[in-house]
């Protein structure tokens, strides 16, 4: 910690969606993966380069989950991108010639906005997002965490599958990163007494648990804590401070000269309006002025830093001068892809905080300095809405948690006449593989959020037929026949994610 330091910042982003190559392109589907690449994850790991070039480092710690970094390599989604990057531009470019004066002017700042991330692509992200990401580590520029390989409920899953998944996700992150994180984002932040035993076996350090489920066990979010009897530390999200940026109801996306997510231009396919206010209809929402714009992020920055040093002093204060903690942490997704000035905005906050007293660091930097204390026991919880597991047990979601077990039982108990020492079976790593997917805690968030509810039901549905089918064929036929072979490489075409993944590793502990 620097002298005449307030305290100490660690922001985390999390950064992930589900599988989704091979599985709808508009407007659900592949299209998500292109929006938020072009719109998020460029951007944000741009600043986070042009950072690291200027000597920066430690500047925040960076969740990235396997399954997301997986299609990040994958060459289908590459080529698919470059696809999407280039119709985007053509369609900027075409707006440029449009009738309405607004909309030729925004066409001409789309057009060559367009341009740069076609440019940024290329140099950044050709050959995939593992040598970019990388290079960020290498730097020392991020603290990466990664996670179990395709993001499913943690608490809700058989503790064979949970090891498995944890493991294989932290060996996929090696293997692609070079670096095995000690730190893990938790899916969804959730918690049920006795994962950080799980986590501790797998070599994990630290994770990130949501305020809340601290603080309703009277444990504070100003230090990271010692959680169970394990030497595993969990650190809390700090609300006050992450809902000043984004909540439910407020934070600065809202702002009325931003652009405005909801509002479509059906012709050209682009959101040409500003917020205006949360009452205005869209209709009737003014013209975006990215200038205007420019002025809002420069003033919502420092309003943060402005809490943040608040925030820490009043923590120095309640622990007679000692300086505190503050644990922010959002969804890569909301800088650039719901908040289009987000980027910039994370830029100036990043570089005003140091000039401003407070020290930036990681997860594994606020550990160095000293900002552990105690040993804390929670119950469970979440960050999803009300902070406990309904959102992804609850009623409307019964059927996909009954489907889940069932699919587990029947997996692990296929998978125990694998012999562990034996040859490795493709058809035997293709049936978990169709498992892991099914799994993914999007589904559930995605239906208990009534947000495409059709396509998370067809999804989950889907993986669950395949899971279905393989599992039938082996039962009936076995694992070495023609028939399991064939299937099996079908199923692989369309799922096939992690071509390490090996159903020998899974344990079978009972």
């Amino acid at each position: 910690m620097t002298t005449n330091s307030v305290g100490t910042f660690c922001l985390v982003l999390h950064t992930h969606l589900p599988w989704l190559a091979h599985h709808g392109s508009w407007p659900v589907g592949e299209e998500w993966l292109h929006q938020a690449w072009a719109t998020s994850y460029d951007p944000v790991l741009t600043v986070l380069a042009d950072l690291a070039d200027e000597g920066h480092t430690d500047l925040l710690t960076l969740g990235i989950t396997p399954i997301l970094a997986a299609q990040l390599d994958d060459p289908y989604c590459l080529d698919l991108q470059r696809i999407w990057l280039n119709d985007r531009h053509l369609r900027a470019t075409g707006m440029t010639a449009a009738s309405d004066p607004t909309r030729r002017e925004l066409g001409r700042w789309e057009a060559e906005k367009s341009l740069s991330t076609i440019q940024s692509f290329e140099d950044r992200w050709r050959n995939g997002g593992s040598p970019l990401i990388r290079s960020l580590i290498d730097r020392q520029a991020v603290e990466l965490l990664s996670g179990p390989l395709a993001h499913p409920f943690q608490p809700l899953l058989d503790p064979d599958v949970a090891g498995f998944e944890l493991t294989a996700g932290l060996d996929d992150t090696e293997l692609r990163l070079g670096h095995r994180p000690r730190g893990l984002w938790a899916p969804e932040c959730a918690y049920r007494p006795g994962l950080e035993q799980l986590y501790q076996q797998a070599g994990v350090g630290h994770f990130l648990l949501d305020g809340p489920t601290l603080q309703h066990v009277g444990a504070p979010t100003t230090a990271g804590t010692l959680i169970g009897e394990s030497d595993v530390v969990g650190f809390g999200r700090d609300l006050d401070v992450t809902y000043r940026v984004w909540s439910p109801r407020r934070g600065y996306p809202g702002g009325k000269w931003y652009r405005d997510f909801h509002t479509y231009d059906h012709d050209w396919g682009f959101r040409h309006s500003r917020v205006t206010s949360t009452r205005t209809s869209p209709e009737d929402k003014a013209p975006y002025d990215p200038a205007r714009a420019e002025a809002a992020v420069a003033a919502d920055a420092e309003d943060f830093v402005t809490t943040v040093r608040s925030r820490l002093h009043d923590i120095a204060a309640a622990q007679d001068g000692r300086p505190g903690l503050v644990v922010a942490a959002y969804d890569t997704e909301l800088f650039g892809h719901w908040w289009l000035e987000g980027p910039q905005w994370l830029r100036q906050v990043l570089t005003q905080l140091p000039e401003a007293g407070v020290d930036v660091t990681t997860l594994t930097g606020a550990i160095n300095s000293g900002h552990v204390a105690g040993r804390t026991r929670p119950n469970s919880g979440s960050w999803g809405s009300g902070k406990d597991w309904h959102i992804w047990d609850g009623e409307a979601v019964q059927g996909m948690v009954a489907d889940n077990t069932a699919a587990q039982d029947r997996v692990l108990r296929l998978l125990k006449s694998v012999p562990a020492d034996g040859a490795r079976s493709l058809v035997a790593d293709q049936l978990l593989r169709d498992l892991v997917l099914a799994l993914q805690s999007d589904w559930a968030f995605m239906i208990s959020h009534e947000s495409a509810q059709g396509y998370a039901t067809d999804r989950h549905r889907q993986h669950h037929a395949a899971v279905s089918e393989l599992a039938e064929i082996v039962e009936r036929t076995g694992w070495d026949s023609s028939t399991a072979q064939r299937v099996s490489s079908e199923h692989r075409t369309t799922n096939g994610p992690f071509g390490h993944l090996d159903a020998r590793q899974v344990r079978h502990d009972r």
